[in-house]
């Protein structure tokens, strides 16, 4: 890679001191709506992101998937949080489920300018692929380095079709720094396990076995377990949001990994 790719890109964040501490994970949801049954562990006052932001340090803006925002709500998302809270941000469909990648010079900028409202809130892009989109070899490298060099953030993509999953991708993806997230449930055995580039470690889990709703409950200590021996920056974020588990699972886990 050469010195140009990586101009602009943050790397992971290390607090030192004596001894390089690793940075917190960043527990979440897709979105920041939380069960009325558990409202009781969020202030009272305040709108639901700043509520939301008050007891965990980092969100999915799932919502860019389906729809563009104004600029305005993307700048009072920024300011509603304090600031070592982080936010990533989901690619439009146009752009992945449509586009499929391809020839995407006129929808790129437009969602470009969307996220940067966030400032130093952005910290991820999240790319989540159509299990239909098997990887090519010239489209999606390309991409890739576009928007790389576009936006400082780091990239997560979350590829389900077969093709993706070898030990020579997961080396290309590891050299274009791209994070290859864990996503429960997979629809390939290796998709439940992160890969890509190790400087980022991301879990989305919508839920199993009934997806969008079934609650990791019972799965939080190995779920905890796992994140804590992973290396890098690290996130999870619950997607399991059609019930009340994503909020319950959220500080649940917050809880076990502890403080920090």
């Amino acid at each position: 890679m050469t010195p140009s790719r990586l101009a602009g890109r943050p790397r992971p964040i290390v607090r030192c001191t004596a001894m390089a501490i690793a940075p917190p994970v960043r527990i979440g949801t897709a979105g920041w709506s939380f069960a009325r049954d558990c409202a009781g562990h969020f202030p009272a006052e305040g709108t639901s992101l700043e509520r939301y932001a008050a007891r965990f340090n980092g969100a999915e803006i799932n919502s860019s998937f389906y729809r563009p925002h104004r600029l305005s709500t993307w700048a009072r998302w920024r300011d509603s949080v304090p600031a070592d809270f982080l936010f990533s941000a989901k690619l439009p469909k146009t752009i992945t489920h449509q586009r499929r990648l391809a020839d995407c010079g006129d929808l790129l900028p437009s969602f470009l300018e969307q996220v940067r409202e966030l400032g130093a809130r952005l910290r991820v892009l999240l790319i989540q692929l159509p299990p239909s989109l098997a990887f090519d070899p010239v489209v999606a490298p390309d991409f890739f380095r576009r928007l790389s060099d576009s936006s400082a953030a780091l990239l997560a993509c979350e590829p389900r079709h077969p093709s993706w999953f070898t030990p020579e991708l997961d080396a290309l993806l590891a050299d274009l720094r791209i994070a290859r997230v864990a996503a429960d449930p997979a629809r390939v055995p290796a998709g439940a396990e992160p890969g890509g580039w190790p400087g980022l470690r991301y879990w989305r889990l919508h839920g199993s076995p009934v997806v969008y709703r079934s609650s990791y409950a019972d799965r939080i200590p190995a779920l905890a377990a796992r994140i804590g021996e992973a290396t890098g920056e690290r996130w999870c974020i619950f997607d399991n949001t059609a019930s009340s588990a994503a909020t319950a699972d959220a500080l649940s886990l917050r809880s076990a990994l502890g403080p920090g």
